[in-house]
Order: structure tokens, then sequence, then C-alpha cells
């Protein structure tokens, strides 16, 4: 089956998870008491006649579930560990190096706890953004041990050790620091449509080390090694044929937005060292998202795994300048790992920049000439942040959004000011700048323009060295 997140609140699923939990918790100490008094072995296997709980339990791992929870067994006893799931996870004893191996779909094997002394401890599954989103488990070792209150840190409801669901040892963002001289930005420039109508492309997923701010890296989970990934455009009616190949160490899979397929069959999650073939016809125009769609989606997303397909329009006009800005937000975790999952369940993210990188182009403005015609195609990739895309100085007089066009150049002389777009929406606007100097490039929701959304388009020869330029 596909590993393809659903898009739907998980708020109900996991509060009637956490009342199965409790549920399942007094079961357990019922009868792990009643088994003290002779009345039965409290779990599946074999019992130890001085404590009454198994010596063995048959555990197993689903998306996203670790069962029975709690887990109650005798002092030296073992679990049958079994992955009942859709994809690779695996049971870890929480702070210690007793742990199963990585296991496929359909796999199992045998968790020796003879290491461990009779205590309370919790299971996990280590695969990231696994125990975030609900694979944790109590695990009582003896009958006297009492069962973990709490497991790993977030939740599939979005709970965090803070109200802001922040991790103290998460990365801080300075963003007053600036990049070095020899910093590069991600490249803006949006280049005209391959010729032919067929493209055969190959895209590679990996887990990638990079900065996402001024001395702040993260492991990413990205597309070809970079945030956002690669961009695909074409025409409507070209056929775009996508190999996608695995180089990480965890699932990942990959959803166009702008195609029609079936989401268990091209959308599935392959497995570290494999790979797969995405076929789809681009039958509609519009600037769409694609993002990794393996569960936990929401920490694939969030992690770096998203990108932009451009379908262009049939009339779509020439012009002097065309760009490309895909917002998004960053939820850092410690420096150097992946983003914090808990955040991102809030939501409340570090930092809401466009093409992955805090301000990088205030610190590396994008230059064209006064009058030069200009367009901007802007994606927002959340994953869950709205944009309201505006330049300061200008006006748009034309806009394109959602597939169609909602402003022209005409004899109404009608301008805009603002493209508002949800996150996964797209569009595109076209203006010039009117004199030399600089033109600020924002989302209007100002609360997020210091948090990292804020660049600069510069018109002619302009000292930028105020502004943050090098």
């Amino acid at each position: 089956m596909a590993e393809i997140a659903p898009r739907q609140d998980r708020n109900m699923a996991g509060m009637f998870a956490s009342m199965v939990a409790v549920a399942a918790f007094i079961v357990a100490v019922v009868a792990v008491v009643a088994a003290g008094r002779g009345g039965g072995s409290g779990g599946s296997g074999s019992t130890s006649g001085d404590s009454g709980a198994p010596s063995s339990v048959h555990v197993t791992l689903s998306e996203f579930a670790i069962k029975p929870s709690p887990v109650a067994v005798a002092v030296g006893g073992k679990l049958h560990v079994e992955n009942t799931g859709t994809t690779v996870h695996n049971v870890t004893v929480k702070d210690t190096t007793v742990k199963t191996p990585d296991l496929k779909p359909g796999a199992s094997a045998e968790l020796d706890l003879s290491s461990l002394k009779a205590g309370s401890y919790t299971l996990v599954c280590s695969i990231p953004g696994h125990a975030e989103s609900g694979m944790t488990a109590p695990l009582a070792i003896g009958s006297s041990a009492a069962a973990p209150a709490a497991a790993a840190s977030g939740s599939a409801t979005g709970a965090s050790p803070a109200a802001s669901g922040a991790n103290p040892n998460d990365a801080k963002i300075d963003f007053s620091a600036s990049p070095p001289p020899e910093f590069k930005a991600y490249d803006p420039t949006l280049q005209p449509a391959p010729g032919g109508t067929v493209h055969d492309v190959e895209i590679h997923a990996s887990e990638t080390e990079l900065e996402i701010a001024p001395g702040v890296k993260q492991q990413m989970w990205t597309f070809d090694g970079k945030v956002p990934g690669p961009t695909f455009r074409g025409k409507v009616g070209d056929l775009f044929n996508v190999k996608l190949v695995n180089d990480g160490k965890i699932g990942h899979s990959i959803d166009f937005h702008a195609s029609k397929v079936a989401w268990n069959v091209q959308m599935r999650t392959i497995q570290p060292g494999e790979s797969l073939m995405y076929q789809f016809r681009a039958d509609y125009a519009g600037a769409w998202m694609y993002h990794c769609g393996t569960n936990p989606t929401l920490h694939h997303i969030g992690n770096g795994m998203y990108g932009a397909v451009i379908i262009d329009p049939p009339d779509l006009a020439p012009v002097d300048h065309e760009y490309l800005l895909v917002q998004s937000e960053i939820y850092t975790g410690p420096q150097g790992e992946p983003g914090d999952l808990a955040k991102m369940s809030v939501p409340v993210w570090d930092a809401v920049v466009f093409n992955g990188y805090v301000n990088q182009y205030k610190h590396k403005p994008i230059r064209v000439e006064p009058n030069q015609r200009v367009r901007v195609w802007v994606v927002d990739d959340g994953p869950s942040e709205n944009s309201a895309f505006h330049i300061v100085g200008t006006v748009f007089d034309t806009v394109f959004k959602e597939g169609t066009y909602s402003l022209r150049p005409d004899a109404r002389k009608g301008g805009s000011q603002v493209l508002d777009l949800q996150p996964a929406q797209g569009g595109f606007v076209e203006f010039t700048l009117a004199e030399v100097g600089l033109y600020p490039i924002v989302t209007h929701k100002f609360s997020n323009v210091p948090k990292g959304a804020l660049g600069l388009f510069q018109a002619g020869e302009v000292d930028t060295s105020g502004a943050g330029g090098h």
C-alpha cells in the first residue's frame, strides 16, 4: 500500500489514541495484579512465576503506533516485534542501546531485554519523526515497575514540552546576522520551458545537512540535495517521466500536485536504495507544489522535501525576466539535526523564507533594470502558513492565480498589490520597477517579515551595503 499521510485534522484521532492508551494501561495494570494473585499472565507468551508478568510479549508496529501500550514483561524477558505497517519501523528502548534492526513491512525480530534491570522504560521507533507521530509506549520490566507517564517529546496531536512547542536544544536563528561574502543565494531565475513535449528527468531523495540561516545548519530532507528541490517546467499537454531514486536512510516518496494519478501507485513510499517511475501528463496550467508524501507528511514537507512545477498557460506573454520564489517555514531542530515535528504540529515556526534560506535576497538582491518587465512566480509550499506576496514600491498589472488570470492590462487600468496564497497554492505577478533603487520583497503578513521573509529587487546601480547586500 502507499505510504501517504491522510490530509485531515488529526486532533480527534490523537485524543482517541490517548483515551485508548489510558484504557490499555488500566487493563494492563489490572492484568498484572490479577496475575500476581494467580488469575492470569496479563500478556501473551509464557509467564514468569516470580513476577506474574509474561516472559515474552508480541508487539506490533504500524503508522503510527506501538501495540500493546503499555508493555509489561518479566525481568530477563523479550519482545517479539512484528512490523504490520507499510513502511520501515523499529523498536528502541529509549536512552539505551537495546533496539531491533530496522524492519521492513512484514518483517519481525526478537528483542532481548535481559540486559535491562527491573524498572520503567519507554519504547520508541527511532526512525526520524515516528516517535513524534505517536510511536511510543511505556515499558514495565518486572512486577514492581510503574509504567512511565510520558514517552518521546511531541505527539501526533502536536503536544510539546513547552506551550510554544519549542525544544530548548533547538538551533536559534539570529536574524540580524549576515552570511559571509562568498555566500551564494539560491538562484531564483526561472528557465524557459525546455523544447519538446516529453520530459525525462531523474530526481534523488536524500538527507542532507544544509545551512538555512547564517551559522545554522540542519539535516534537511531533500530532493537533489537542495531546498526547495529542482523546478519542473513545461506546457499544457507535456508528458513527464520522473524517476525517483531514494539515496537516503529512510523511506521517501513524491506527490506532484500537477498530476492525476492514483496515490497508492505512483506516490507510494520507496525504501532506501529503491526507485520508481512516476509518469503524468500536464493537463492544466498553473504553479504547482510537489512534495514527499511519506508519513508523517508534515515532517517531510516541514523538513525541506518540496518544490514547484510550472506549467505555462497557452497565452503566456514574453517578459524580460522570470523568477520563482517558493515560500515556506523553517522549524529548527538541534544544530545539524532534522526539524522539530512537535513545533510543526502546533504550528510554531522559527522562520518564514523564500527559497529555503533566511533573508537571502536581502543579502544578495535580485538585479534588474528600471522599466524592464518582470514576472515572479510564487508557490506557497508551507506546510502551514499562508502568503501575502507583495513588492514594496510597485503595482502588479497582471495576476495569475490557481490556473487563471484575475488581472491583465486593459482599458480598466486595474492594479493589484498582493498575491494571496494558501499553502500549496501558486501563481504569478507581472510588474515594472519605475526608478533606480531598492524594492523590498515581503509577505504582507508582516509578523513574518522579521522572521526571514525579506528580500530585495535592485533596479539599476544602487549601493546595497546599507540594506545588507554585499
